[in-house]
């Protein structure tokens, strides 16, 4: 796997599932449509038995838990088969407990003091969050100029169709996004449909 979370595919699905028995079929259906990278969020109680799932029956796929916020989450996904973290925000415990995971990790920033506090801690590769709501395209712009050594993974609000001009910028690695995942293909079992998102979104790299 590639030291950078960022280089694995255009799009990082932002997966939020209830049931761990979808697990398995939605994992493969994104693989299969090109998207190997899997962001679980923590926000079910299901989540960890999830990521347990993926990693033990699609090894293909590289998952890793989302919505991480408390270093209990970091030993608790890592031990579940999580192969990167990202957080939505970040303390110096919280970044503490994701260093010493073993695993790369993508904390969460929204203001150019939260970049800045990262580069001196060493840490350049990160989660913009929330994109459009901190100000989308034109805010990442605006850092790539003062600050070109810090990369990018904006979630939040992003879809298809502004997906490439996220991807188009010099310090955007990939983009999040639940649209690849509609919870009413998931609640249907129309692995098919997300097949076919996630292929739409991996051709987004080409």
């Amino acid at each position: 796997m590639p030291v950078s979370v960022l280089d694995l595919a255009p799009v990082l699905p932002v997966v939020v599932v209830e049931d761990a028995a979808d697990a398995v079929p939605l994992a493969r259906a994104l693989v299969a449509g090109g998207l190997p990278a899997i962001e679980v969020t923590l926000r079910t109680p299901a989540a960890l038995d999830v990521i347990r799932a993926i990693a033990a029956e699609v090894p293909e796929a590289v998952v890793g838990a989302g919505t991480v916020i408390t270093p209990a989450q970091v030993a608790q996904s890592v031990a579940a088969g999580a192969r990167f973290l990202v957080s939505p925000g970040w303390t110096d415990v919280l970044l503490a407990a994701m260093r010493e995971s073993g695993v790369p990790f993508l904390p969460g920033v929204s203001t150019v003091s939260e970049v800045v506090a990262l580069l001196e801690r060493g840490v350049r590769e990160m989660k913009f969050f929330p994109a459009r709501a901190a100000g989308g395209t034109a805010y990442l712009k605006s850092l790539a100029g003062p600050l070109p050594q810090a990369r990018f993974c904006p979630t939040g609000g992003i879809g298809l169709a502004d997906a490439p001009e996220y991807l188009a910028l010099p310090n955007v690695g990939c983009v999040g996004g639940t649209w690849i995942v509609p919870a009413d293909a998931v609640a249907a079992g129309d692995w098919g449909r997300v097949e076919t998102l996630a292929r739409e979104a991996a051709a987004l790299a080409e």
